[in-house]
């Protein structure tokens, strides 16, 4: 067992974001491993995020992202539920940074619920096709082509999405560390 000492509750909080006070408490819960309590305020942030989903969201910014060449931009808006929370640095720099990833990859739907059925089954059509025509066993189509469709979501659903700056987590995860930041539901 690792020691839980103000050292690594600062480490982890400046990992994770979170209060120092659920960095310590998930660091006790743990048991002093790093990974483990990032782990669990992942999972904390995932369920305050759903805690607040029934919330209404009507305060927000507008960030406008303009290409260098002037040619091109986007305007994306990002809402919480209190001014407070949308004049927040935090917050901003959420926003920004969403901005910033609408801008690198292009999504057409927010998240993969929103794709269409009709698309959602057009796509479906050709990723079995191809497992076919490649001469994959019945057996394994249906994984090749559940594969293909998770790999279809984190192209065209921005929260299903790996974030730009760490691939390792997506922006659904970054949603749930500012939604358990800021206490509000983001959106």
């Amino acid at each position: 067992m690792a020691e839980i000492n103000a050292a690594n509750v600062a480490k982890l909080s400046q990992i994770t974001n979170a209060g120092m006070m659920d960095c310590k408490r998930a660091l006790t819960e743990a048991q002093g491993a790093m990974d483990k309590a990032v782990e669990l305020l992942r999972k904390k942030g995932a369920a305050t995020a759903a805690h607040k989903a029934a919330r209404e969201a009507r305060e927000g910014i507008v960030v406008a992202h303009v290409a260098p060449d002037a040619r091109t931009g986007i305007l994306v808006e990002v809402n919480c539920e209190t001014d407070f929370v949308a004049k927040n640095e935090d917050f901003k720099n959420f926003a920004h940074e969403i901005s910033l990833q609408v801008a690198a990859t292009a999504p057409s739907y927010v998240e993969k619920d929103k794709i269409p059925t009709e698309v959602l089954e057009k796509e479906k059509k050709l990723f079995v096709e191809e497992a076919k025509n490649s001469g994959k066993p019945e057996n394994v189509i249906e994984k090749i082509v559940q594969g293909r469709l998770e790999t279809y979501y984190s192209e065209v659903a921005l929260l299903s999405q790996p974030y730009f700056r760490d691939p390792k987590k997506t922006v659904s995860d970054l949603l749930n560390e500012i939604i358990a930041k800021t206490g509000e539901k983001i959106i």
